[in-house]
């Protein structure tokens, strides 16, 4: 690693045209199509690091275009450099002085540094032969420590307490990593109740999901309540209510439309509703936490979550019951790890927003991490799946009787098949030439 260097940056935007089928559809993004500006990392040694971030389709265009920006501080830099204060240089990544102006560390800014950084992730984890998970579990705390920029977090959690809570989870980790292996992280399937989807089509998939050993689900609500009234009983009859079951509203309400919202759809037991509000919302989620906790409702969000910072107040203000951290929507992995942490201090599971291309395969490794190194528990504890372009890529995330199965391949996204980014790349890919060709999507 020490000669490594970085020689070529190559974006390319990445589309799926999953809006034809419905699938991804939700009451706030009804035709969405599942995209990711894709990074590969070219090095002298020969080495190639992947990284995507996540978007509905139109955004890649701008991610790509921010992707782009930030090369000069990537190409001719030397790993060792890079992996030898890797704090130092996210923060550099994210605080170039002009670009950092329309952050800072959020929107599309931030969806770009975490192509970059889930790519630098990627080649780390390469480099040592390991899959990502297990070059985390296996660092010291010091240099694990390292990665991570924790400025505007000391409130709430120091290098210090980060040290001390890895150094006590060294105790027993070898035995959580072999019980892991042998069992598979728990997940939940969200694919069986896109919004989009017909009551015919709910039943189908939701049976067939359980045929394959899933007891989690989720549904996606928020367009109609009598229509997500009937959709949640559909769920309960296939399911019963010995499954667990939890419903997503992808930030369509007002705070008392939230409340309001679910003690109709309490008797139907959800788990928890999943961003009821405005994303950036936190004292609003605090108050639906407090008034649906009578109901039985735990509220989830995070999946839009921009920053450290503002997990940061979610914790300190009890507006999180669960932390659906997002692999992409966060700087990469070296902020994921601030947050992993913070979640654990102030009691939070951490349940990863997942589903979309490319972000089962990511998100698998944070939670797998988690459980071994940081939180040591797997009670209220499960990662989102849901059962769209895996075939894509060469590592797909594999779930087996609702358990994501542990990666072994050394890497973090490992990559996309040649075929499918030849296939899929926009706008000259051949599925859009198609598409295009046959009127199904315009070329504007």
């Amino acid at each position: 690693m020490a000669t490594t260097t970085i020689t070529e940056l190559v974006i390319k935007d990445i589309r799926f045209p999953t809006s034809l089928e419905k699938d991804g559809s939700d009451a706030m993004h009804k035709n969405p199509d599942y995209s990711c500006p894709y990074v590969i990392l070219n090095t002298d040694s020969n080495l190639q690091g992947h990284g995507i971030t996540f978007t509905l389709g139109k955004g890649n265009e701008i991610v790509c275009f921010a992707i782009r920006l930030m090369e000069k501080m990537v190409v001719g830099r030397k790993l060792s450099d890079i992996f030898g204060n890797f704090g130092n240089y996210w923060r550099e990544l994210t605080s170039e002085d002009q670009a950092r102006w329309i952050g800072p560390e959020k929107g599309v800014v931030h969806l770009a540094v975490a192509a970059i950084i889930n790519a630098l992730w990627d080649l780390w984890a390469k480099m040592e032969g390991k899959p990502l998970w297990k070059l985390l579990v296996d660092m010291e705390p010091e240099i694990l420590v390292s990665t991570i920029d924790f400025r505007y977090i000391t409130d709430a959690l120091t290098k210090e307490d980060a040290i001390e809570m890895l150094r006590k989870m060294d105790l027993g980790k070898e035995q959580r990593e072999a019980e892991i292996k042998a069992t598979g992280y728990p997940a939940y399937i969200t694919s069986c109740g896109w919004l989009g989807y017909s009551d015919e089509k709910i039943t189908e998939l939701a049976t067939a999901a359980m045929s394959q050993g899933y007891t989690r689900f989720k549904m996606k609500v928020g367009a109609d309540l009598q229509d997500d009234i009937r959709r949640a009983k559909i769920f309960r009859k296939v399911i019963g209510y010995d499954k667990v079951w939890c419903v997503d509203a992808n930030q369509k309400w007002d705070v008392q439309e939230s409340i309001d919202w679910m003690v109709h759809l309490a008797e139907y037991k959800p788990l928890w509703i999943e961003e009821p509000t405005s994303p950036d919302d936190v004292l609003g989620h605090a108050a639906i936490a407090e008034a649906l906790k009578p109901h039985g409702i735990a509220v989830a969000t995070g999946e839009m979550c921009q920053n450290r910072v503002m997990f940061k107040q979610f914790f300190q203000a009890k507006g999180m019951d669960y932390c659906q951290l997002d692999s992409c929507r966060l700087g990469g992995v070296n902020e994921i790890l601030a947050v992993i942490l913070m979640a654990a201090k102030f009691g939070v599971p951490v349940c990863p927003h997942a589903g979309g291309v490319g972000l089962c395969e990511l998100v698998q490794h944070l939670s797998i991490f988690d459980y071994i190194r940081v939180s040591g528990a797997l009670e209220n504890r499960m990662t989102e799946f849901a059962d769209h372009l895996h075939e894509h890529f060469y590592q797909p995330a594999i779930v087996k009787n609702g358990c994501y199965q542990i990666p072994s391949e050394p890497g973090y996204l490992v990559g996309m098949k040649k075929e499918s980014m030849e296939a899929y790349e926009y706008p000259n890919g051949k599925t859009w030439q198609r598409l295009f060709d046959d009127g199904t999507f315009s070329r504007d």
